[in-house]
This record gives structure tokens, sequence and C-alpha cells, in this order.
């Protein structure tokens, strides 16, 4: 286990996530800020990138585990995404959505920031959100972030504006 909150438990994703994760990435609704669902290739290359970052990086996104009962709420975690011509440290979720609405993604994202401030020891942490994701913008909110700056990924032929949200732990300690 990675870190627990009042109703969740988050840990690193497994081969037997893959079920969970694609009742998200498979999700066209659920996936509607990446313009499409997943195919098995495409879940099998998020998983294994997943492993992976936890090798290379000690940190990725991490299986949302609900307390009560073990069920497999989604995903949050944080990784290391390209701004500025730098790397930084961003908190993402991704969660089934017969579990949205109930306060988890900002509940899981809250316990990913004390981490990374807590226990990684960062200065800054930040949410990359397509413009106009406004649920997860909220939860950037909800999580004492604000906009810090924009960008554009270039997705599927695409061109995805985002605004990138961000707090310091500066900023976060002065919020208490």
């Amino acid at each position: 286990m990675i870190l627990e909150t009042k109703r969740l438990r988050l840990r690193e994703l497994t081969e037997e996530d893959r079920p969970g994760l694609c009742g998200i990435l498979q999700d066209g609704a659920a996936m509607y800020a990446y313009e499409h669902a997943f195919s098995d290739r495409e879940v099998d290359q998020w998983l294994a990138r997943q492993m992976d970052r936890y090798r290379r990086e000690g940190f990725g996104l991490w299986a949302v585990i609900r307390r009560e009962d073990g069920a497999f709420v989604g995903q949050c975690g944080l990784t290391l995404q390209e701004w500025d011509g730098r790397r930084v440290p961003e908190i993402g979720y991704l969660l089934q959505r017969r579990f949205w609405h109930n306060g988890y993604a900002a509940e899981a994202a809250a316990g990913c920031k004390r981490y990374a401030f807590d226990v990684l020891g960062l200065e800054a942490v930040y949410s990359i959100i397509r413009d106009g994701n406004l649920p997860s913008q909220r939860v950037a909110e909800r999580n004492g972030m604000r906009v810090v700056g924009r960008l554009v990924k270039h997705n599927y032929g695409m061109e995805m504006p985002h605004d990138v949200w961000g707090v310091s732990r500066e900023e976060d300690a002065g919020g208490k």
C-alpha cells in the first residue's frame, strides 16, 4: 500500500487490475477528455507504462481501492509530465463512472498531494487538465490548485488545449 485516506487505499496497479482499468479506459464517456476509448492493446500499454514508472521513478498512477469493500474505484497518482521545457510532477486521476460524484477523486488527489509533499519532499505539484473538463478542474480547485499555465497536447491527430493547475508546498502550507 502506498497511502490511505479516510475511505480509500492507494497501491500499485497489478495485472489483476486490468478488468477495472478496462472499465475506465474502454469507456468512451469516461475517456471524453482523451477523445476515444482505448483498445485492448492500449490498455495493456497503459498498465505496462505504470509498472515501468514504479521501477524508474518510484511512483505512477496507483489503483484506488475503496476501503469498505475492496472495490476498484479507479486510478490516481503521480507521473512526470513535460511542461514549459521541464518535467513536472502531475497528480492525475481517472475513475470508473459508477464511482463519480462521490468525492473519491478529490480525496485520492489530496492524498497524493500529501504524499508528494510529505513523503517525496516535492516543492510543487500540478494537474494538467483538458480545457472544458469541469469536473477535473473542480477536483484541482478542491486540492488547493490554481491555473498556472497552458499547454497544447497533440494526440490522435488533434490539438488538445490543457490548463496547467498547480500548488506549491509553501502555498499549501499557507492555506491550512
